[in-house]
């Protein structure tokens, strides 16, 4: 007999051979029809495979990301294997499962369209109707490349020759189709029920540029249709709002050749960032702190001192000057200590918060870039603390506290997580200990949520990092708090304490919206385009009917543009329903309709971009309302 432990500290018993398949199915007929996969001592493995004598197991269903993972790794099989029954010459390459799905690489001489979709997707569900058993078998190198050699499988063959003359190779087999694969997967096609193929894009062999373009199908699958329906009509939504297309759409920034992941912002792009900055600005007022500003050019030394030189250099660009090495600053936090070594500090001076919005340069593959979410420059709206050990809580409370009101301001949920030391981290176990109890402790004060990310600290120290939720539920990164005894050392910062002798300062490095450009794209897909009146780039557009009535909308913008209030013109000579429908299409949160009776009575004729038509404002008592809602920043 063999005897495993389950999740909840229970011991049952199973003759010895019994899968795990079979082992969940003993314990509960409704949850076996759930399980896709077993965690086995921390390892997620096939059901297939035997109970393990005192081990510890968990059973997986698709409420879990493993479980998910495993439905998702058997899709992209079914997938290549509908491919293959569909296109001869086709050679597969890899099928993994991703964030949301899954995909497989293919090289075939046919270009891949979604016009190609409907044929696949009703291939894969007759692999799906014929419950093919998807087994796992364990080959010798020699073997394995037998049997891809066999089918002139170039990428598996390659893939085979980089193992070790002695390493064992797992191969997973469906009806006709084998692959060479770690997996987990489920344990027969007929589990993967509800599936969509999303997408197709090219992707080099192995990542390398210089490899073969490959064509890459994504897809996704669930364990029911109603959840893939619920997930595609997200997607549709989440595309609807794309950042990429809404801001060419209503004109805010652009990207060029010339400088591929470097963002131009057009004027009303700098209208919607300057005003996001104006309520940054009065935010870091009134939570005292000190602007700054350092070069984004300095030299190596400093570099070498701050650790990034060997922790973060992959990620830099470099200049020469006066034949010296430079690098463009990847982050802002050594420029902020020079700025506090430039003088002597008592205990009485903390704590000194200095704020920056700074350019930062960090060097993404082109592959990664993803309009404003992923660029190769950005505006870090930065801030550095500087304190005693003895502040160290309060000011992070303070922070905390600072993050709170700017996600409230845009109705944006957040969760937190704590991401503790990495393994290439500076420093001794206590400072870290010390770091991250500190953390734990402010947010478990303010009652946050959060939850342990382990090993994803800075090199430097631990961190608190702020997800928000957008409008349709899906979360951002954003804010950090990175707590730091260590920088402090190694640029020999030191305060003069009550005692008259040096001692070292405690620093957090933080930020709130993170990147400028990032979150005003978060800001743009939350909102689909219609910002709030007190963020819009444009808050009024003037649309006179007629030639006849452009004195008085000439008048009216001037008027406005007084009042403070960010207003247009449309001076075009297309009929009134054509500028009605481009305003709406640029999300302009109020149209003014100019007709011979507001020239007459000195009045605009108000249209709301989501309530339509309401009627005739007297012209003081607009412009009011729209100062209102611009300085409240309710509306």
């Amino acid at each position: 007999m063999a005897e495993i432990i389950l999740q909840d500290g229970a011991k049952r018993e199973f003759a010895d051979g019994c899968s795990l398949g079979d082992a969940v199915a003993q314990l509960s007929n409704s949850l076996a029809k759930k399980v896709l996969v077993a965690k086995v001592d921390g390892e997620v493995t096939d059901l297939r495979r035997p109970v393990k004598d005192g081990s510890t197991v968990e059973f997986l269903t698709f409420e879990s990301q493993e479980g998910k993972d495993a439905l998702r790794h058997t899709a992209s099989h079914i997938m290549a294997q509908a491919v293959r029954r569909l296109f001869k010459d086709v050679k597969v390459a890899i099928g993994p499962a991703i964030e949301n799905g899954f995909y497989y690489d293919f090289d075939t001489e046919h270009r891949f369209t979604k016009d190609d979709f409907a044929a696949i997707e009703a291939e894969m569900h007759k692999i799906v109707k014929e419950n093919l058993p998807v087994t796992y078998e364990e080959v010798s190198r020699a073997e394995a490349l037998a049997m891809f050699e066999k089918e002139n499988e170039i990428y598996k063959v390659e893939l085979i020759k980089d193992l070790p003359e002695d390493a064992t190779i797992s191969v997973y087999r469906q009806g006709d189709f084998y692959d060479l694969c770690a997996g987990p997967h489920v344990m027969t096609t007929g589990q993967v029920k509800a599936f969509k193929l999303l997408s197709v894009a090219g992707a080099y062999w192995r990542g390398d540029e210089k490899n073969k373009m490959l064509q890459r199908i994504y897809g996704t699958a669930f364990d029911k249709q109603s959840s893939l329906d619920e997930y595609l009509k997200l997607r549709e939504e989440a595309e609807r709002r794309d950042h990429r297309k809404l801001g060419k759409e209503m004109d805010l920034f652009s990207f060029h050749e010339e400088g591929p992941g470097f963002p131009f912002f057009h004027p009303k792009g700098m209208l919607l960032r300057q005003t996001l900055l104006k309520f940054w600005n009065e935010l870091h007022d009134r939570y005292e702190y000190d602007q700054i500003s350092t070069p984004i050019i300095l030299n190596r030394q400093l570099w070498e001192q701050s650790g990034h030189w060997d922790h973060y250099r992959e990620n830099m660009y470099f200049t020469t000057i006066d034949d010296e090495p430079y690098a463009i600053k990847p982050m802002n936090c050594p420029g902020g200590i020079l700025v506090y070594k430039s003088n002597v500090h008592s205990y009485r001076d903390f704590p000194m918060r200095t704020a920056e919005l700074g350019l930062v340069h960090r060097h993404e593959l082109h592959g990664a870039l993803h309009g404003l979410f992923r660029v190769r420059s950005f505006t870090q709206d930065d801030a550095h603390i500087f304190m005693l050990p003895s502040q160290m809580k309060k000011e992070i409370t303070g922070v905390l506290d600072l993050f709170d009101e700017a996600y409230k301001m845009f109705g944006l949920p957040y969760h937190v997580e704590l991401s503790t030391r990495p393994e290439n981290s500076m420093g001794s176990d206590e400072i870290w200990d010390l770091a991250t109890q500190t953390l734990k402790e402010a947010i478990e004060e303010k009652g946050v949520p959060y939850q342990i990310n382990e090993g994803d600290g800075a090199f430097y120290g631990p961190k608190l990092d702020f997800h928000v939720k957008d409008s349709i539920g899906r979360t951002w990164q954003c804010g950090t708090i990175q707590l730091d005894m260590l920088m402090p050392e190694r640029f020999d910062m030191t305060y003069v304490g009550e005692d008259g002798q040096k001692h070292r300062p405690v620093m957090v490095h933080r930020a709130c919206f993170g990147s400028i450009e990032r979150f005003i794209g978060i800001l743009i897909e939350h909102y689909a385009g219609a910002f709030p009146v007190w963020l819009a780039p444009t808050q009024v557009k003037i649309l006179p009917i007629s030639e006849k009535q452009m004195d008085y909308a000439v008048e009216l913008r001037k008027k406005f543009k007084k009042a403070g209030i960010r207003v247009e013109l449309d001076e075009s000579n297309e009929k009134i329903g054509y500028k009605i429908r481009k305003a709406q299409m640029e999300k302009v949160p109020y149209m003014c309709v100019i007709g011979e009776k507001e020239v007459q009575e000195q009045t605009v004729s108000v249209r709301d971009r989501s309530q339509g038509d309401l009627g005739s404002r007297n012209v003081d008592e607009f412009i009011a309302h729209i100062q209102e809602l611009s300085e409240s920043r309710k509306g």
